[in-house]
């Protein structure tokens, strides 16, 4: 009953948040941008990989799962009323994983649909159910990340553009040994795997993408859970 509590009173504060609303435009501008490529007759192979991978995963995917991710705690914490939730004689396992579930829930919803079709369209019903799979994969991954970085520092979506567009973005395109410690990478490693499309290029093995996907899951979610009692610690004490 408390863990249905929290995950309401969590999911009620997120998607009533205007910054996570105004965030709806960019899967409907990958929805829009494969419905007009395809309509004007354009090669998947001229539109599928900037739509599908610089825009669907590279973009829409982390910034969403960073709003979500860091807003479900964040917003707790710059308000004070954390400490509310924190003088509950409650494992902190039970808030973290409740907080988790609704970050992934509403990123991977978020992002999964326009992945469909926009993979039904740019080659087959397989890619785009390949891309909705490797795409909730990822969802849990970045909002692990980006919920315990809103534990860890003040700046957690400074430090998770951070991640995205320097490390996942520019790292990521020219020094290779960056690769085996992005997200991106096991998405695309894990869609290309499922459904093998010229589309998709995958640069990490399958194995290091699931591993790693499991390992920042669940180090990331074990973090969060241990900056949560030391935060505890500190309020109680202040």
């Amino acid at each position: 009953m408390v863990t249905q509590t929290i995950t309401w009173i969590t999911a009620r504060g997120l998607f009533g948040r205007r910054r996570f609303l105004l965030l709806l435009p960019l899967p409907l501008l990958v929805i829009g941008l494969a419905v007009l490529s395809r309509g004007f007759g354009v090669a998947p192979e001229h539109w599928g990989e900037p739509v599908l991978v610089g825009l669907g995963l590279a973009v829409v995917l982390p910034v969403i799962a960073l709003i979500a991710g860091t807003g479900v705690l964040g917003s707790e914490i710059d308000d004070g009323t954390i400490v509310h939730i924190l003088t509950k004689p409650l494992p902190r396992s039970q808030i973290v994983l409740p907080k988790l579930a609704v970050a992934t829930a509403a990123t991977a919803v978020s992002v999964a649909v326009p992945l469909y079709v926009a993979g039904v369209l740019a080659d087959s019903v397989g890619l785009g159910l390949a891309l909705a799979a490797a795409g909730t994969v990822g969802a849990l991954a970045y909002s692990a990340l980006f919920l315990a970085l809103s534990l860890v520092t003040r700046r957690p979506v400074l430090l998770g553009l951070v991640y995205v567009l320097v490390w996942e973005g520019l790292l990521g395109n020219f020094v290779s040994g960056t690769r085996v410690l992005s997200i991106q990478q096991y998405v695309i490693t894990i869609a290309d795997k499922i459904a093998p499309t010229p589309l998709l290029e995958a640069k990490v093995s399958l194995p290091v993408a699931l591993v790693m996907s499991a390992l920042f899951t669940v180090g990331f979610t074990a973090l969060a859970i241990d900056r949560l009692r030391s935060f505890s610690v500190a309020g109680e004490t202040s």
